[in-house]
This record gives C-alpha cells, sequence and structure tokens, in this order.
C-alpha cells in the first residue's frame, strides 16, 4: 500500500467474477491490487470455482512482479456471508457470468461486463496457450488503468455504469478512444 496516500481517500472494494476463478478474475484481483496504490482493494470468486489457479496465469503473474501469495480459486458464495466486505463494484469478466443469475450483493455496488476469452480453454502448442494468458493479462491491464484512471468520486452510479461499459466493450488493438 502507498503510505503517502492522503487518509482522506476512500477505498473502494471491486470484484472480479466469472465463472471458474481460475484465470481472467483472479489477472483481474491481481492487476488492480499491483495498479491501484491502495485506492482500490481487488478480490475475485467465480460461481463454479475450479478450486485451483490456472498455473499459466500464476507464472504469468509472477513474470510481471505481481504477489501471488493471496491468490486462491473460490466460490463468490464467500462474498454474500454477513461479515465479508461490501463491494463497491462488482465486474462480470467471462460470458458465462454474465448470463447467471448472480446474486444480489449488499450495498448495490455498480456492475459491468468485461467479457473476455478464457485463455484456459485455448488448445494448442505450449506457445498459443501462452500467447491467449499474454492478451488476456494485456486486455485487463488496459482495462483497469481506464478504470482507474476514472473520477469515481465525482460521478453518479449512472455516468459510472456507462463509463464501466464502454471500457468493457474496448477490444484488442483499440486505442482506448
Amino acid at each position: 500500500m502507498n503510505e503517502n496516500k492522503p487518509s482522506h481517500l476512500r477505498i473502494y472494494r471491486v470484484l472480479f467474477l466469472c465463472t471458474g476463478n481460475s484465470a481472467r478474475s483472479i489477472i483481474a484481483e491481481s492487476l488492480l491490487n499491483h495498479n491501484s496504490d491502495g485506492r482500490f482493494v481487488g478480490y475475485s470468486a467465480g460461481s463454479h470455482p475450479r478450486g485451483e489457479v490456472h498455473p499459466l496465469a500464476l507464472e504469468l503473474l509472477i513474470i510481471n512482479g505481481h504477489d501471488i501469495k493471496n491468490l486462491r480459486s473460490k466460490s463468490w458464495d464467500e462474498f454474500e456471508v454477513a461479515d465479508a466486505p461490501s463491494m463497491d463494484f462488482v465486474f462480470t469478466v467471462c460470458d458465462n457470468a454474465a448470463n447467471e443469475s448472480c446474486p444480489v450483493w449488499p450495498g448495490r455496488p455498480v456492475t459491468a461486463h468485461w467479457g473476455l476469452a478464457d485463455p484456459a480453454g485455448v488448445a494448442g502448442t505450449e506457445t498459443e496457450r501462452r500467447e491467449a494468458f499474454e492478451k488476456t493479462y494485456k486486455l485487463l491491464k488496459e482495462r483497469i488503468a481506464e478504470f482507474l484512471a476514472l473520477p469515481v468520486d465525482s460521478l453518479d452510479s449512472v455516468e459510472l455504469r456507462e463509463r464501466l461499459g464502454k471500457i468493457g466493450h474496448r477490444g484488442p488493438g483499440t486505442d482506448g478512444k
């Protein structure tokens, strides 16, 4: 965490959801925590967690300087219990989770869908599989950077939803405009 962060700034909690919670949502959680200077805290979960983080996701995070010691595949049920942290934002990062009946999150967080292809589902050579994970990492890094640049303190929930939706529709090779 950044010790120079003014104490009056609010810390926002963000939950990234996917079906298996083994790659995309884990990568997003790690990217947010790595790049937000403590202003945002990222979490991830899955509707049907695989129970382990994909080894290529962990390898990629390590290569890019992320701390992986607390990453684990877990159910979104952990965030429905009374003592779970209340979320300010909930993002789905895969089509399956977006089409499932999601729980009603306490506090009415701002939600958005940032669907991405599942790199864990890529069949092919080791090089092709690694490239799929690298592509996912790059796209999520770009989206999270754009999210972190938003003036979240000054936007109402309608404007936030609109801007977050636009971020989620950015694809590979776009210039973010």
